[in-house]
């Protein structure tokens, strides 16, 4: 979504605009919809418009048109209860109203009817890094310091809330309209005062204390970080293989290959997130992101 001056400003007032209006049903009303933007296991995003959220927004310097665009994320409430995902929706939910953050997506409202749960949410128009990274076949030294400077503030502001992400990848990375990132789907978000055990995340981005099921805590994220980081460069996972098996295998095994032309600089900062033993893993250390 396109911000104007203060995009604070922007986002206040539509977030009152909608919790003014009376139940799910109201709000679906005010609500046109587009495109489908993409699926998942137990729903779709849509493209939706708000036409007449134009004349709430007011002045001109506000009233810019991509604002009354929004993604409506649609969830079957039968399949989030089968899926035994209803936890993860409702962290996901009370992490998205409570964060507020350049780099976070922005959740405007959350309602149901009878057979689905919505949130909807900031429309970023110029879609995942997983397809940018793709068409690239991998990016520049540049472009990748560029991407991660703006994950590792995000994951500084997450942590401070002791909020451990647990799903970093490029599909979950959305570029806006001035190319600027902003992570999206707080699915397997959760607040971690100590640690937790639950199993979770995409197998090439999981942490050895995942898999071990040791416990874990913010350092899973910056361990998926060294990964994303290995990926943006190369144009593939470090722990890439046949199967799930083979790659916890590789994750725990801790070998990780890197081309001989690879900037040493980069090598350096990778291999410290790849480490194995979280109390010397960067960004779990006691400066925490000031290691960068």
């Amino acid at each position: 979504m396109a911000e104007a001056n203060d995009g604070t400003v922007v986002t206040t007032k539509i977030r009152e605009y909608f919790a003014a209006q009376k139940g799910g049903k109201a709000i679906l009303d005010e609500l046109q919809l587009k495109d489908t933007l993409g699926t998942g296991t137990f729903g779709r995003v849509r493209l939706v418009e708000a036409d007449a959220l134009r004349k709430h927004l007011g002045s001109k310097e506000l009233d810019h048109p991509a604002n009354c665009f929004f993604a409506l994320k649609i969830m079957k409430k039968s399949e989030v209860v089968r899926l035994k995902q209803v936890e993860h929706i409702k962290n996901e939910k009370e992490i998205l109203t409570e964060v507020n953050h350049p780099f976070i997506v922005v959740l405007y409202t959350a309602f149901q009817d009878d057979r689905n749960l919505y949130m909807l949410l900031e429309y970023i128009i110029g879609g995942e890094l997983f397809t940018h990274l793709r068409k690239a076949g991998k990016f520049t030294n540049d472009h990748t310091r560029f991407y991660a400077a703006q994950i590792v503030m995000a994951l500084q502001y997450l942590h401070n809330d002791c909020i451990v992400y647990r799903d970093l990848k490029p599909e979950n990375l959305l570029l806006d309209l001035t190319g600027y990132l902003k992570i999206t789907d707080f699915g397997f978000a959760k607040k971690v005062e100590d640690r937790t055990w639950t199993l979770c995340g995409t197998p090439e981005y999981l942490a050895p204390e995942i898999i071990l099921e040791k416990g874990h805590g913010k350092a899973v994220d910056y361990w998926a970080f060294g990964v994303l980081f290995y990926e943006m460069l190369n144009g593939h996972s470090p722990f890439e293989a046949e199967d799930h098996l083979a790659t916890y295998q590789k994750i725990l095994d801790g070998n990780v290959n890197y081309p001989p032309k690879m900037d040493p600089e980069a090598v350096d900062i990778i291999s410290k997130l790849l480490q194995k033993d979280i109390t010397r893993r960067y960004g779990n250390l006691k400066d925490g992101a000031k290691d960068f």
